[in-house]
């Protein structure tokens, strides 16, 4: 087969590999390509924020097969904590405005070991702290679906990215959703792993207490196996460690998988309204699975929703009040509301009343859900939902009114306790969108979104399926059954 370079950026990373090492196609052309699409597709979507175009032409000129898995294959990384020498690390925020990082991550050393080339950064929100991408820094990113509509957040530049085709694997990001919900609105295939399995450090090795942590968004499930098999590490450093998956998750994903118990629901973990497309996207993923012989049924998940989101806000409070410890004392002055968006502004300033006990009570219930769910997962080895309960927001819609913005710039007129409550509500209009993805932050547990569902309005809405600890095999065997019979929606 020739491969005909307009083509090349409908294959998968897989299949890109494959064409360089048989001599079908070069690297550097599949780095021009994409390269051209960003340029053509990006003034509409804004999902990139910074490119490397010569170097990362160089390093396709230059590069040497020796058996990587990605030869050659173009990814871009989040613009928020994927750090790559010489690009920006600015963490969307006016205090880092300029910086670029001096060295890169295990993790982007990990994919360029692999074949990978990178040629740019994708977009978000400040700190990634939101499920839309509105950086006030780079400018809102926009749905390849529908532009009037967000692709999500906080790795939102690279669910758009993904959708239409300028990469195939995209680098992302999940501290409450972060993969997952981009997936879900750009119906693109989201994996969040399970706490500890994928590389880490060396600059951080405990991101917000283990809820979040790095891995991609991709269109195409054996690309999702292949580059967990590239990125699981069992490091000696690690706070959080997994066995390593033998046989791969590739080989994984030849056998056929065997039907399990699923349990399903379609009710949010915090009683905010759910989406009939989006319930009606649970039962047809539940019908699919009961034609191809698991037993499913419909159940209530054991753990207290309300209270763990309770936890992850206060979690998000007290990191961002230990970030800016570090960033005052870097600065050598005291951080104002002049220096960030109000929303960070008020987590860092809510988050200083925070005591240890509270926080450690906090973790714990972070651990009392994990024992809930394993013991759940004895009975129901999967456990399948919305992923979220709505379609991605309007850019044009107001999400946070003026008197909340205010209120957030004035935080410390309230009590510890008002401030708390403030946080709750001020999210609740995001939340209401997507209350399904935290949990598997805090338990620790792999989470996938697939993209199953077509609103009536030509919205993408995705399902999520959540495993036990250490089974992202069990979540990529079901992920390539709806692959194979044709039931996951990419964007053409």
């Amino acid at each position: 087969m020739i491969v005909v370079t307009t083509d090349l950026l409908s294959l998968s990373g897989t299949e890109m590999a494959q064409a360089v090492r048989e001599g079908k196609v070069s690297a550097t052309e599949l780095v021009s390509a994409s390269l051209a699409k960003i340029k053509e597709e990006n003034p509409a979507l804004n999902a990139v924020i910074s490119l490397r175009e010569k170097a990362a032409l160089n390093e396709a000129d230059q590069l040497i097969d020796r058996g990587q898995p990605f030869l050659g294959v173009p990814f871009l990384l989040k613009g928020l904590g994927q750090t790559f020498r010489g690009l920006p690390a600015t963490n969307g925020n006016r205090l880092f405005q300029g910086q670029v990082a001096q060295s890169s991550s295990n993790f982007a050393r990990a994919l360029t070991n692999a074949g990978f080339i990178v040629p740019g950064q994708t977009n978000y929100p400040e700190f990634g702290f939101k499920n839309i991408t509105d950086s006030k820094m780079y400018g809102d990113a926009h749905n390849p679906w529908n532009l009037a509509y967000y692709p999500g957040g906080s790795s939102g530049g690279a669910g758009a990215a993904v959708a239409s085709k300028m990469v195939p694997i995209a680098g992302a990001s999940d501290g409450g959703g972060s993969i997952r919900i981009p997936a879900s609105w750009t119906s693109t295939i989201g994996l969040k792993p399970t706490r500890g399995r994928v590389i880490t450090g060396p600059s951080d090795w405990r991101s917000w207490q283990g809820a979040a942590g790095s891995f991609a968004i991709t269109k195409d499930v054996e690309d999702t196996a292949r580059l967990l098999d590239v990125l699981q590490a069992l490091q000696p450093a690690a706070v959080f460690q997994v066995p390593l998956q033998k046989p791969s998750f590739a080989d994984l994903l030849k056998q056929t998988v065997k039907p399990v118990r699923v349990g399903f629901t379609t009710e949010s973990p915090v009683g905010t309204p759910v989406d009939p497309e989006a319930v009606a996207a649970v039962h047809q993923a539940a019908t699919f699975l009961e034609q191809n012989g698991f037993e499913v049924e419909e159940i209530e998940v054991p753990t207290d929703g309300r209270a763990l989101i309770d936890s992850y806000y206060l979690m998000n409070e007290g990191e961002t009040a230990a970030m800016f410890d570090q960033v005052e004392a870097s600065l050598g002055r005291a951080v104002t509301v002049d220096d960030m968006e109000p929303l960070t502004w008020a987590l860092y300033r809510t988050g200083r009343h925070i005591s240890a006990a509270t926080y450690s009570n906090a973790l714990a219930a972070w651990d009392q859900a994990g024992y809930q769910m394993a013991t759940l997962h004895e009975a129901y080895p999967l456990v399948l939902t919305p992923t979220t309960a709505m379609t991605a927001p309007r850019i044009d819609q107001t999400m946070v009114s003026e008197a909340q913005l205010d209120q957030m710039r004035d935080i410390d007129a309230l009590t510890p306790a008002a401030q708390q409550r403030f946080i709750f509500d001020q999210w609740l209009p995001s939340l209401t969108r997507s209350p399904f993805t935290q949990q598997a932050n805090l338990t620790g547990e792999p989470a996938i979104s697939l993209p199953t569902h077509l609103t009536k309005a030509g919205l993408p809405l995705g399902i999520q399926l959540v495993a036990g600890k250490g089974q992202e095999g069990l979540l990529l065997q079901v992920a390539k059954l709806f692959e194979t019979q044709g039931r996951l929606l990419l964007k053409d």
